[in-house]
């Protein structure tokens, strides 16, 4: 994707942070340019999510050559209260999100079924 995303009208499920999180949750060595275009935001966004994800302990990053291996703390529970006081954690809404990309990718070419 070159340049800036294109925009996005209206409303999501997903906050811009979460979708970040989950980014980095597939490849803890993504470069921001990859998060970015992966979600469709500017890489001055990333930054500034990472940036915020980072000061609140929920991604460490540690500096690998000339690029991050990001780490996130799965235990670190959810900002919202209704889901910080259920005591929902990042790994749970990761998993659930790792589900839904796994539904949506649908079953590889070798274990689809023949058509019949």
């Amino acid at each position: 994707m070159d340049g800036v995303p294109e925009p996005h009208n209206g409303w999501t499920f997903l906050t811009n942070h979460a979708r970040v999180l989950a980014a980095i949750a597939d490849n803890q060595n993504a470069r921001i340019r990859d998060i970015a275009a992966h979600c469709r935001l500017t890489e001055r966004a990333v930054q500034k999510i990472i940036a915020d994800l980072e000061q609140d302990g929920y991604l460490s990053h540690t500096r690998e050559g000339r690029g991050n291996t990001y780490r996130i703390d799965p235990a670190k529970t959810l900002r919202h209260p209704a889901e910080a006081s259920l005591g929902v954690t990042v790994a749970s809404l990761l998993s659930l999100l790792a589900q839904d990309e796994a539904q949506r990718a649908g079953p590889s070419d070798e274990h689809a079924a023949a058509p019949a």
